[in-house]
Order: C-alpha cells, then structure tokens, then sequence
C-alpha cells in the first residue's frame, strides 16, 4: 500500500501535519486546564490526562513512523531495525514506542469512561457529586488508570515468549505480532483478543451510561418546559454547565468509538489470519488522529474553553 511516490509523500505529509496539530492542541488544552482556576476540577483533571496521552503519540509514536517512511525515500531503503522484531536484536526502538502507543489508547479509553461516570454522577446525582467526586479520589483514578493500561500494554512481550514488537510495513506504526513462531498458538491467540475485549467492554460501558445521562437530561428538558420548578426543585436538578459537560463527554465516546472500532476490526482479523495491508493503515492511523480530535471537541462544545483557548 501507497507505493509510488506521490503517495508516500502525501502520506508524510500527512504524518507530520498530525504531528503539529496533535503537539498544538494538546498543549493548548494543559495551558487552558491548568491556567484556569474555573478547570482545577475532577472533570478539568481528567481532561488533562487525556491530553498528557494524546501529546505522548505525537512525541512519541508518529515521528518514529515518520523518520522510517523518510529515511525510506531519501535512501530507497528501511531503516535495518524495521527489517527484525524485537525478539531479533537486543534494541528495538519499537520496544518503547509500541507499549507507549497501547498504554496512551488504553489511558485515553479508561479517561472517558470515568469521564461518563464523572458526568453521569453529576447529572443523575446531583446532590451527591460534591461528596462523590473529589480531586483526592480522581488523582488516585488517574494514576491507577496509567498504571494498569501500561501494565496491560507490556503484557504481551513480558508473559508471552510467543509474541514480539515490529515495524509494520502495512500499517506504517510499532505493532505486535509473532516472534520466531510461524502460526499464532492459542496462548498468543487469546493475549492479542484481550485488547480488543478489555477496550470494547468499556467503551460499552461507557455507551450504556451515556444513554443513562442524556436520556435523564432529554427527561429534565421536558419537564422543565411544561412545570415551573419551584427553588427547592432546582437544587435536585443538574446545572445547565453540568448538562453541557455530559454532552460534550457523549461526543468524545462517540469520536472515540468510531475511531477505534477499526482497530479492534483488524486485530480479530489479523489474529484469523487475515492481513489487510491497506485496512491496518487506516485503522491504526485513523486511531492516531484522535489525538487532536479532543481540542476540537471541547472548542466546539465548551464556550468557557474556547474563549480562554482565544
């Protein structure tokens, strides 16, 4: 896939654009969370560490990709390292950045799913939330949730002899795949599909309590047009910032989810046999771009956000 010379150079091209766009929205993002005393809140907290993830693939993750597609054109030849897996030579650059490129997908999906239960307190709990959600308790998440993807993404090459880290020529990114072995055994087989499983069981999750919220939102908008809510009726009902905030969440677990359902797609494919070259480039980089989908998102649905990013 994109084999002539047009297209590998529209395809840097596009890598790098991802780069900036990536470094610059993100930075925004930490700049308007942590400057702002209005974001140092559990919602503002988890934001930031969703963009700390998303900022770690456009330091880290794109611009290997980008040095190996470049040293390939200047050279007309890979880089030796992306000719062996990680199982081959003693270092492997993919070592590093294929575990930091599962454990940011991982920190980021973790993020949104307390993000919905965030918000889902807040507009079906009202009352609860002050007592519910401190910023005690959602650094603890926070730092449980980086723990535990990066746990989950070294899995694979620390428990499995079977499996090993390589550059993919197809999907131009560090991914896993066998080592010496020339058929997936089943303990490998079962390893790789728990990525896939653990990320779909919380982005359902997450649906699931997003429908919650909004359906007690449309509830509320209803009832808020046909009675006059007395001040003590008010008090038991989430703020109009509180139902803001819970869209804008439903809008991140569906950029999200469409942008990881392809990924999960070719995995279960790769792990029957399949090899779909040019579908595992556009999953894994239509995964990559929702690094710099999150500032938009916010720019779009958060006024307060967007007039401080001004």
């Amino acid at each position: 896939c994109c084999c002539t010379l047009a297209n590998k150079i529209l395809m840097v091209l596009f890598m790098v654009l991802l780069i900036f766009a990536t470094l610059f929205g993100n930075l925004v993002t930490l700049a308007v969370v942590l400057g702002t005393k209005h974001f140092h809140t559990p919602q503002g907290y988890l934001k930031a560490s969703l963009a700390v993830a998303d900022l770690a693939v456009g330091i880290f993750v794109v611009p290997l990709s980008v040095y190996a597609e470049v040293y390939l054109m200047v050279t007309d030849s890979a880089p030796e390292w992306t000719s062996y897996n990680s199982q081959s030579v003693s270092f492997h650059p993919c070592n590093i950045i294929g575990p930091i490129f599962a454990g940011c997908t991982l920190v980021s999906i973790t993020t949104i799913f307390f993000l919905t239960i965030e918000r889902s307190i807040a507009v079906l709990r009202p009352l609860h939330k002050d007592s519910v959600i401190t910023r005690k308790r959602t650094t603890i998440l926070i730092v449980l949730s980086w723990v535990g993807s990066f746990f989950l993404a070294v899995c694979p090459i620390v428990f499995s002899s079977e499996i090993a880290l390589e550059y993919n020529s197809c999907s131009r990114m560090c991914n896993y795949a066998l080592g010496t072995i020339g058929k997936f055994p089943s303990q490998a087989w079962n390893i790789l599909l728990l990525f896939p499983t653990f990320d779909f069981t919380l982005l359902g999750g997450t649906v699931v309590i997003n429908i919650i919220s909004l359906s007690s939102i449309r509830q509320h908008s209803r009832r808020r047009k046909h009675l006059a809510e007395s001040e003590s009726q008010s008090t038991t009902k989430p703020t109009f910032s509180d139902i803001k905030a819970a869209k804008t969440i439903g809008t991140l677990t569906v950029a999200f989810t469409v942008s990881f359902t392809p990924i999960a797609v070719f995995v279960v494919g790769n792990v029957l046999g399949n090899k779909w070259c040019n579908f595992s480039f556009f999953a894994f980089w239509i995964l990559a771009t929702n690094s710099c989908w999150n500032v938009i998102i916010y720019s779009v649905r958060d006024q307060k956000f967007r007039l401080r990013a001004q």
